[in-house]
């Protein structure tokens, strides 16, 4: 191997070492600096509700190094959060969650953000009916396929022809998307669970299961 040819391919190689790491840490950084800015107003009320009995360490709270304080704050949200799931399954936290639900039903142009955000997320963790949730769809092109979730299945009113709301997600970003409407005799059902899915379009294809069901299409009853 020639000196140019060898810095090319140890330059490639290098580059090729470091996307991922990357792309790790640009994920990591977003979510840290989301988590930060959650639980900074959490720090700083805890500091205050302390102030009075403890005030050492609400001293200490609101005196710790950026760095450190941002720590707490994504440990506090981290708690809230962890805090807010289990309360979720209970009786009574299902209630103050309905009611909090209600009174986003209340205000205006909240309510279609927030009720369809519930329903789509709500959508992706049952299963549409006899249709199975992770299928393939010829899309951009009829010569091509992408993964795709249905989340609801329609009916033509002319026709009667069954329709499949699919939400195709991009890579690496799933929650960014398109919204197809597509004859449920165009789709091609996998045996992929909702997980390997997502680990596949996360990862740009190269995490998958090894087999995958390409051209068996849906059958209707």
């Amino acid at each position: 191997m020639t000196t140019k040819h060898s810095i090319s391919h140890y330059l490639i190689t290098g580059i090729l070492t470091v996307i991922p790491l990357s792309l790790t840490w640009l994920v990591f950084d977003f979510l840290f600096i989301q988590l930060s800015k959650i639980g900074t107003p959490l720090m700083m009320a805890l500091a205050e509700t302390l102030k009075n009995a403890y005030p050492n360490l609400a001293k200490f709270l609101l005196t710790l190094d950026p760095f450190v304080s941002s720590i707490f704050a994504v440990i506090l949200t981290l708690i809230a959060l962890y805090l807010l799931g289990l309360m979720a399954t209970l009786v009574i936290g299902k209630r103050i969650i309905g009611l909090f639900d209600l009174l986003m039903e209340q205000v205006p142009f909240v309510k279609t953000i927030y009720g369809s955000t519930k329903k789509f997320l709500s959508a992706l963790q049952t299963e549409p009916g006899n249709v199975q949730r992770v299928v393939l769809i010829e899309f951009p092109s009829p010569d091509m396929k992408t993964v795709g979730f249905v989340t609801r299945i329609l009916t033509d009113d002319d026709t009667g022809q069954k329709l499949a709301a699919v939400y195709v997600p991009t890579t690496p970003n799933p929650t960014s998307g398109y919204l197809e409407i597509v004859p449920l005799d165009k789709i091609t059902s996998t045996d992929w669970t909702m997980d390997e899915a997502m680990a596949f379009i996360i990862s740009g294809g190269t995490v998958a299961p090894d087999s995958l069901r390409y051209d068996k299409k849906i059958d209707i009853e």
